[in-house]
């Protein structure tokens, strides 16, 4: 049997790619909803970061990405 010709490769792997990158953003938004919903439970995005044992900054930046992403503004990533 012969392997694959590299352009087939290449091609199935960025199909892959691309399938992931749909999942990750898919586990972002669900994220950072739990994250939006914490907010409203304990009151401030640093009270989400404290019972977590996250940084304040990486709570408040996951929920600024997720919200420019639903009102279409764009992201740096």
């Amino acid at each position: 049997m012969e392997p694959r010709p590299w352009r087939e490769r290449i091609h199935d792997e960025d199909a892959l790619l691309q399938q992931l990158t749909g999942l990750v953003t898919e586990a972002a938004d669900r994220r950072a909803e739990a994250l939006l919903e914490g907010v409203a439970d304990l009151g401030t995005i640093a009270d989400v970061a404290r019972d977590l044992g996250l940084s304040w900054n990486a709570v408040d930046k996951a929920i600024k990405k997720y919200e420019r992403r639903k009102t279409g503004g764009t992201t740096t990533e």
